[in-house]
C-alpha cells in the first residue's frame, strides 16, 4: 500500500476555540472572549439551561466557570501551543537520557503474531472484508473491533520508559483538558522511527479494509500519545469522541484493576490488546479501582476526508499553520492525498 501526502499539515482555528473541557460538569464549551462566553451560556440560552441542569444555577457558580475557563484555556495560551511543544521537544533531546534506547524503533519483534497475521492476511491479493472477520473474531461493539497487537514484554520496557521519562527533570505537557497525565510520543522523538511505520505498514492494511468509508484507506497523518490513570491522579475518562478518523487504543498493562474502556455495553480491554475503532465513535474509561493504568492511543487522521469538513466543530474548516501540532488537515483540499494498492 502506498500512502503519498504533503508534508505540511495545519489545524483548525477552531481548536483556539471550542472543545474546552468543564471537569465539574462533563462538559465541553466554547471561549473567545467573556462577553462572548456570557452571551452564549448565560441569559437564558439554550446552553445555559443546560448547564443549570448539571448543577450550575447561581452567579456566583458561573463567574467561578467564567474564571476557569478564561484563566485555563485563553486564547493566547491555545495558540502558543505549538511553540510550547517544539521548545519542549528540543529540551527534551538536550538533557533526557533514555532508560531503553531499543523502545523508540519499531521492531517486528515488538508485534503480536495474531496482529501479524492479520496485516499479512490484509495484504495478500485475495483480502476481503469477510476474511479478515473470520481472523479477528471478536467485534467488541459495532465496528469496534479486538485483538492482540503488542507483545507483554515490549509493553513491560516501553511502561518503565515512560516511568523513567515522568521521573526525569525534562518539560512535560498537557495537550488537552481531558487528561492531566498525558505524555505526547511525538515530544520524545517516537513518531518517525515507530508510530509512521507502525501507521503505514502494519496498521493501514486493516484500516483500508474496515474504515473505507471514513478515510481508512487514506490516513496521511497521524498523533501518538500516552495516558495514565492512577488512584492519586486521573481515574477515568468522561465521554467522548476523537479528533481522528481512525483509532487504535491499546492497554499496555501494569497493576490494575477495573478502569475498562467502554462502547455502550462493551466493558473489556485486555493488556496487550488494542481496540481499533472510528474516532466518531462515542467511548470513554471506566474508573480503576486500584493500581496504575497506561494506555496508549494512536489517532490516525486522512486529510481527504477531513479537509471537506472538520470532526471536532463539524464546519469547513479555517486552516492554521501547525507543523508541530499536526491535527491531519492540509491545504490542498482535493489532489494532495492519493492512496493506491500494489
Amino acid at each position: 500500500i502506498i500512502i503519498k501526502s504533503m508534508d505540511k499539515f495545519y489545524t483548525c482555528s477552531c481548536f483556539f476555540r471550542d472543545n474546552i473541557f468543564l471537569e465539574e460538569y462533563k462538559l465541553h464549551v466554547r471561549f473567545i472572549a467573556e462577553n462572548q462566553f456570557r452571551k452564549e451560556y448565560q441569559n437564558g440560552s439554550n446552553l445555559q439551561q443546560h448547564l443549570m441542569s448539571l448543577g450550575c444555577v447561581t452567579e456566583s457558580q458561573f463567574r467561578d466557570v467564567l474564571g476557569k475557563v478564561s484563566e485555563l484555556w485563553k486564547i493566547e495560551r491555545r495558540q502558543s501551543h505549538k511553540l510550547k511543544s517544539a521548545e519542549r521537544a528540543a529540551t527534551i533531546r538536550e538533557i533526557y537520557a533514555p532508560l531503553h534506547q531499543h523502545v523508540y524503533h519499531l521492531q517486528e519483534s515488538f508485534l503480536a503474531p495474531e496482529f501479524l497475521q492479520l496485516v499479512k492476511y490484509c495484504t495478500s491479493n485475495d483480502a476481503t472484508m469477510e476474511g479478515l472477520m473470520k481472523l479477528i473474531q471478536t467485534e467488541a461493539a459495532p465496528r469496534v473491533f479486538r485483538f492482540p497487537v503488542l507483545r507483554k514484554e515490549f509493553c513491560k520496557d516501553f511502561i518503565e520508559e515512560l516511568e523513567h521519562f515522568e521521573q526525569s527533570d525534562a518539560p512535560k505537557g498537557r495537550p488537552n483538558t481531558m487528561n492531566n497525565y498525558r505524555i505526547l510520543l511525538s515530544e520524545l522523538g517516537f513518531d518517525e522511527s515507530f508510530f509512521t511505520p507502525l501507521r503505514e505498514v502494519y496498521l493501514h492494511p486493516l484500516t483500508a479494509l474496515l474504515y473505507s468509508d471514513c478515510g481508512g484507506s487514506c490516513l496521511d497523518s497521524h498523533k501518538a500519545f500516552v495516558v495514565k490513570y492512577d488512584m492519586r491522579e486521573d481515574l477515568d475518562l468522561s465521554y467522548h469522541y476523537d479528533n481522528a478518523e481512525v483509532t487504535l487504543n491499546v492497554s499496555l498493562g501494569k497493576d490494575f484493576t477495573e478502569g475498562n474502556l467502554f462502547f455502550g455495553d462493551m466493558r473489556r480491554h485486555h493488556v496487550t490488546e488494542g481496540l481499533l475503532h472510528r474516532g466518531r465513535h462515542m467511548h470513554g474509561a471506566l474508573p480503576i479501582s486500584s493500581g496504575t493504568r497506561w494506555n496508549l492511543i494512536i489517532w490516525m487522521q486522512a486529510s481527504r476526508e477531513r479537509n471537506k469538513l472538520c470532526p471536532m466543530c463539524g464546519k469547513r474548516p479555517t486552516l492554521v499553520e501547525s507543523d508541530v501540532f499536526r491535527d491531519g488537515f492540509t491545504m490542498d483540499t482535493s489532489s494532495n492525498v492519493s492512496c493506491s494498492l500494489t
